[in-house]
C-alpha cells in the first residue's frame, strides 16, 4: 500500500504507469537502437577497408552509365542569371556518380519535426577516406504561389515530398563536395557527347529550325521562348534543345496548350532585338549562334521544371 501511495505521490512514478512501460525500459530500448546503429556503422566502415574502391574500374563505370541518353537528358540543371545561365550536375548525375564511385553513405534525415517545419540533414560520407560532408537545414511545411501567397502543407504527403524536394539540392552538393572534381567534369563531358552524338548537325542550326517550327506551327516567338527559360537563345545547349524538344512533344500528344508554357504578355517586356536576330538564323541557317561562357562557379539551385 505504502508503494502504490509513493508512486502515486511521485509524478515520475506516475508518468511511468500512464505511459504502460518503466522509464528504465525505454533508456534500454534506446540504448539497444544507437548500439545496434553503432555496429552497423562500423561494419560498413570494415567492408570498406576490406574492399577498397578501384578507381580506375569506379571511372569506367561512371562514363558507362553517362552513355545512356535517358541520363545524359536530366545530367544538368540550368538556372537564369543577368540574361546568361549557371549550370551544373544535377541530383540525377550525382546519384549516378555515388552509386558507382562505391562506399559511399549519403541520403536525407529527418531529424525533427515542429509545427510548421521540419529539420533535416543531407549527408554523405566516403568510408574509405572518413571524408564527411553534412548539411543541416530547415523547411517550411508551405510552398510559395505567384498568385495567393503561401500555401501551408497540411497532408504528410506533401510535407514529405517538401523535404525531399529541399533536401535533393543539399545532398547533391554533399556528394559532389566528396567525389573528386575531375571525375565529375568527365561525366558532364560524356553526357554532353551522348547528346551530342544523338542528333545530327551542328546545335546553332537545330536550335534555329526548333524556333522556326514554334514560331510556324504554333505561333511561338523567341522572345516567349527567351523569357520561358531566363536567358538569351545564344547560350541555348543541348539541355535547352532537350527541353524544348519535350514541350514540342507535349503540345503534339494535346497533354497541354502554348499557354501553359508561354506568356505573350511577358515576351511584349522583352527588346525588340531579339527579333532582329530570330529573322537573320532564319535566312542563314548555318550561321552559328554564339554561346556565351558558362559561368564556372554554379550555385545551388533546381532544374527547369517542364510540367
Amino acid at each position: 500500500m505504502n508503494n502504490l501511495s509513493e508512486q502515486f505521490n511521485n509524478p515520475q512514478s506516475s508518468q511511468q504507469f500512464q505511459s504502460g512501460q518503466p522509464m528504465q525500459n525505454q533508456s534500454v530500448t534506446a540504448h539497444s537502437s544507437a548500439s545496434r546503429e553503432i555496429e552497423e556503422v562500423k561494419g560498413a566502415i570494415f567492408l570498406a577497408k576490406q574492399f577498397p574502391r578501384n578507381m580506375f574500374e569506379a571511372q569506367n563505370r561512371i562514363l558507362d552509365n553517362c552513355k545512356r541518353p535517358a541520363l545524359a537528358a536530366s545530367s544538368m540543371y540550368s538556372y537564369p542569371k543577368g540574361g546568361t545561365k549557371v549550370t551544373g550536375p544535377s541530383i540525377r548525375l550525382a546519384e549516378v556518380l555515388a552509386r558507382n564511385w562505391g562506399n559511399l553513405s549519403y541520403g536525407i534525415k529527418e531529424l525533427e519535426q515542429r509545427d510548421g517545419e521540419s529539420v533535416a540533414m543531407a549527408y554523405c560520407w566516403d568510408l574509405e577516406t572518413n571524408v564527411r560532408q553534412e548539411k543541416v537545414f530547415t523547411v517550411k511545411h508551405s510552398i510559395y504561389r505567384k498568385q495567393g501567397g503561401p500555401k501551408l502543407l497540411l497532408d504528410p504527403r506533401d510535407i514529405y515530398e517538401k523535404v525531399a524536394n529541399d533536401g535533393a539540392r543539399r545532398l547533391r552538393a554533399c556528394i559532389l563536395g566528396v567525389i573528386p572534381g575531375d571525375i565529375v567534369d568527365l561525366a558532364v563531358e560524356e553526357c554532353t557527347k551522348t547528346l551530342a552524338g544523338q542528333n545530327e548537325g551542328p546545335l546553332k542550326e537545330r536550335i534555329v529550325k526548333a524556333l522556326t517550327f514554334f514560331k510556324e506551327k504554333h505561333g511561338v516567338t523567341q522572345e516567349m521562348i527567351e523569357v520561358r527559360f531566363g536567358y538569351n537563345a545564344s547560350s541555348f545547349s543541348e539541355f535547352d534543345l532537350v527541353q524544348l524538344t519535350n514541350i514540342r512533344n507535349s503540345l503534339k500528344d494535346g497533354m497541354s496548350t502554348v499557354e501553359d508554357w508561354f506568356s505573350k504578355e511577358e515576351a511584349k517586356k522583352v527588346d525588340g532585338g531579339l527579333a532582329t536576330e530570330f529573322e537573320k538564323s532564319q535566312e542563314q541557317p548555318k550561321t552559328e549562334v554564339k554561346s556565351d561562357a558558362p559561368n564556372q562557379n554554379p550555385i545551388e539551385q533546381p532544374e527547369l521544371p517542364l510540367e
